[in-house]
């Protein structure tokens, strides 16, 4: 039988927490809406709007899984309050996408899409941060339709949220605009750090200009 946790082990794990947060062993199901059904003849994921060269880009997903595959361990904290930490995730850098398909130099954020419309703002900052990945393994296995496949994105700095799961495509923006939970009351940021939940809670620059 296995030992006991330590009280300082406990501890350590705690302070790793953003404030709010609790630790969770598994990995719940959460998302909104019906499971989508992965149809990989039709499944493609682009990059479009503000574009450095003004086109669309665009990758089947043959083509996607060929992108260079790169691993990553970061957390996971959703916004019901659970956390997940340590987690090994395996999939394509943002940043391997964006040098594909870089934006325009006055981008300043991405809209990201995901089946059924769904959509997440987030600062391209944000978004190109060293660790966010779009992720099609975690812990090695690759991801099951309940948590995302083929594909959904990870922000480790972010709600979970933030990284909506079966990822369509990336829009970028020259001026911010809310996606699907931001515009139902959702914080526009969404640092968990800060504890950056509802839209209540944003100072003047947090979200997009009336």
């Amino acid at each position: 039988m296995g030992q006991p946790e330590s009280r300082e082990h406990r501890a350590s794990e705690q302070s790793e927490l953003p404030p709010g947060q609790r630790l969770q062993r598994g990995w719940p199901v959460t998302h909104y809406g019906p499971v989508p059904k992965f149809k990989p003849d039709r499944w493609e994921f682009r990059v479009f709007g503000a574009t450095a060269d003004g086109d669309k880009h665009c990758w089947n997903h043959q083509e996607f899984s060929a992108l260079p595959f790169s691993s990553v361990v970061a957390d996971l904290h959703c916004v019901t309050k659970f956390s997940m930490l340590g987690a090994e995730w395996g999939g394509v850098l943002v940043r391997d996408v964006v040098a594909l398909a870089p934006p325009a130099p006055h981008v300043t954020h991405v809209m990201v899409w995901a089946e059924y419309g769904f959509s997440s703002n987030l600062r391209i900052d944000d978004f190109t941060a060293e660790r966010a990945l779009f992720a099609t393994h975690k812990g090695g296995e690759l991801l099951t339709a309940e948590h995302g496949f083929p594909l959904r994105l990870v922000v480790p700095q972010l709600y979970a949220w933030k990284g909506p799961k079966w990822v369509r495509g990336i829009e970028y923006m020259t001026a911010d605009r809310r996606g699907f939970w931001e515009e139902r009351g959702y914080h526009n940021i969404g640092d968990p750090w800060k504890e950056q939940r509802y839209s209540y809670q944003e100072e003047p620059g947090d979200g997009p200009e009336l």
